[in-house]
């Protein structure tokens, strides 16, 4: 291979590895509840920084921003303020459980 062959391919090695990759995971089958269950999701990406403003009033907590699936791809929720529904509530971030052949997404909430 001449150099400067190789350094054409190199490049554009170089650059694929930089540009966003869109992945779409394939559904294997709606749920009885409507749930759809992916069956190899891909990870969500690292989160955004965010700053923590002071809360509006007392008796709020902040809710962490997340990438939250939408059915095909992530989408970054900002972090924000709200009242939990009881005083021992935690807040659980939005995560993938495993169900049958694959995982369903399940969003934040208070448990």
């Amino acid at each position: 291979m001449s150099p400067s062959l190789f350094r054409s391919w190199m490049w554009l090695v170089a650059a694929s590895t930089l540009c966003g990759c869109y992945v779409e995971a394939e559904p294997v089958a709606p749920t009885a509840s409507g749930e759809v269950v992916v069956a190899d999701p891909p990870p969500p990406p690292p989160p955004q920084a965010e700053a923590v403003p002071p809360p509006p009033q007392p008796g709020v907590s902040w809710v962490p921003g997340y990438h939250r699936w939408d059915g095909r791809a992530y989408v970054w929720e900002r972090g924000h303020y709200e009242r939990p529904p009881r005083a021992d509530a935690r807040y659980v971030q939005g995560h993938w459980e495993a169900r049958g052949r694959g995982k369903v997404w399940v969003n934040g909430h208070w448990g």
